[in-house]
């Protein structure tokens, strides 16, 4: 996380007296860690962190002393003892809490994988998880493989329901201040990137209230999200489903599950 200025300090309401570098510093350089690279050495950290490579080398040091990273002396990796962050955010917030039993339930009715979904600067963030599963042979319940995302995951927002969504509930200030100077990944042929065409297609999603992404973030993948609103109006989360062309086509998804994600969000109004 390279240094930040005096403005963006009073922008993200902070004094300059009260913001820790060093603690930045260490929270970017455990950022720096996602399914793209796993493990890392001082230089790769100090390039993905935005910090110089002898403070990188500190910083993974010390992390690997207090048990967060491991270390074969050379290159460094997450260790479980991050997941103590999750499991206490997934144990003690109101959101996931609040979400998952309707996530059941969908998942029940429906047999297919439903997730509850908050938005995280460029990216989504899987905080709450449901899918039919294969029971007992006698059940005969569809086993349903929701394109190998987990609770936790992030993906980019650009590219999925959820994502434009989110994106969607934002103001136009805020969108166009969100995609200023971004470049956005091409992931399937499908995924919509020049900046004209997504911002239209969020202006869209905006005024329909709900987002069909078919294949743009994985081929084979159809998904369908819908806004979830608390009791003054906010958008707190997103909720989606998603399905195979196979198992579900996009106009039956939207067709058949739209209602039943809307009815679902309503219900959660005065949870959330």
């Amino acid at each position: 996380m390279p240094a930040r200025s005096r403005h963006d300090l009073v922008r993200a309401g902070i004094a300059h007296v009260d913001f820790i570098e060093g603690m930045a510093k260490g929270m970017a350089v455990l950022e720096s860690f996602d399914t793209e690279r796993q493990r890392l050495n001082a230089t790769l950290t100090a390039e993905r962190a935005g910090i110089t490579r002898a403070a990188a080398r500190r910083h993974l040091l010390t992390l690997a002393h207090l048990g967060y990273l491991e270390t074969d002396g050379s290159y460094f990796w997450l260790s479980s003892k991050v997941l103590r962050f999750s499991g206490s955010y997934l144990a003690s917030a109101r959101l996931p809490r609040a979400i998952q039993p309707t996530l059941n339930r969908l998942a029940l009715q429906a047999r297919l994988a439903f997730s509850g979904v908050v938005l995280d600067r460029d990216e989504v963030v899987i905080v709450a998880r449901s899918g039919a599963e294969r029971g007992a042979a006698e059940s005969g319940a569809q086993r349903i493989i929701a394109y190998g995302v987990h609770l936790g995951a992030r993906l980019p927002a650009h590219a999925t329901s959820t994502g434009r969504v989110l994106l969607a509930a934002l103001s136009r200030a805020q969108l166009a201040s969100w995609m200023k100077g971004r470049s956005f990944a091409r992931l399937t042929p499908l995924t919509r990137t020049e900046p004209r065409e997504l911002r239209a297609t969020i202006e869209q999603v905006r005024r329909q209230d709900w987002c069909l992404a078919s294949e743009e973030h994985e081929l084979g993948v159809h998904a369908l999200a819908v806004p979830v609103r608390n009791a003054a109006g906010v958008t707190v989360a997103a909720l989606n489903a998603v399905s195979s062309p196979q198992r579900v086509s996009a106009h039956a998804l939207q067709g058949e599950l739209l209602p039943l994600l809307q009815e679902a969000a309503h219900e959660l109004r005065p949870l959330v």
